[in-house]
């Protein structure tokens, strides 16, 4: 997966395809790679939501496009290049964590961790393999390392700060990677972690064993 970090990052969208969704006062969106789309809105990761009103569109003509700024919001640094608009959305990401919060795979936004998937195969092998002290922060680092998709985040070193949201663009490829790693290391508690001898399993972690088509 790719990590798009918005403070590093530069959104570039292309400047006439801005203006004219501006314009049509119709609700649009930009994506994480600066597309600009009016519709399917929650299958993409997105940096913008909105419409503006009729009555602002006058604001908006070529030579005055210096509005755009407060178009989209306070929160957005925009800078113009010809053809291009740059934005820099880390300062949006309270806005941005809304507008994307309810169609991600799994939510990274806070310091409790990850305890979900939104793909019911994931979070049935979630589920189980919790039983065996394997948590979602340990399968999505499989998934990040292994698969197609993109960590939509904030994060910076000094002082520390992340805050993220993920995308998994190939499900089969997350499905197939944690379904073996969740197999592996359960395979391996039992072989050696006394914990999990077969007369200390309890019926949720024989459950978990069944699931993952183990033995004990």
């Amino acid at each position: 997966m790719k990590k798009f970090n918005l403070f590093n990052e530069i959104i570039v969208v292309e400047r006439s395809a801005l203006l004219n969704a501006i314009n049509s006062a119709k609700e649009f969106a930009i994506t994480y790679e600066g597309k600009i789309i009016e519709s399917d809105f929650e299958s993409y990761p997105l940096i913008y939501r909105g419409s503006i009103a009729p009555a602002s569109t006058s604001a908006l003509a070529p030579q005055q496009s210096h509005s755009l700024t407060n178009m989209l919001s306070q929160n957005y640094k925009i800078i113009e290049d010809d053809a291009r608009v740059l934005i820099k959305a880390a300062a949006a990401w309270k806005e941005i964590l809304n507008l994307n919060i309810r169609h991600c795979d799994y939510d990274d936004s806070s310091g409790d961790g990850i305890s979900i998937f939104a793909d019911k195969e994931l979070e049935d092998m979630g589920w189980h393999a919790t039983e065996f002290n394997i948590e979602y922060r340990d399968m999505v680092s499989v998934i990040e390392s292994s698969c197609e998709g993109v960590l939509l985040c904030i994060e910076q070193d000094d002082p520390y700060q992340f805050s993220g949201l993920g995308f998994i663009f190939d499900k089969i490829c997350a499905r197939r990677h944690v379904r073996e790693f969740c197999k592996k290391r359960i395979q391996e508690k039992l072989d050696n972690d006394p914990l999990f001898s077969e007369e200390k399993l309890s019926d949720d972690e024989r459950e978990a064993v069944a699931f993952f088509s183990l033995h004990s």
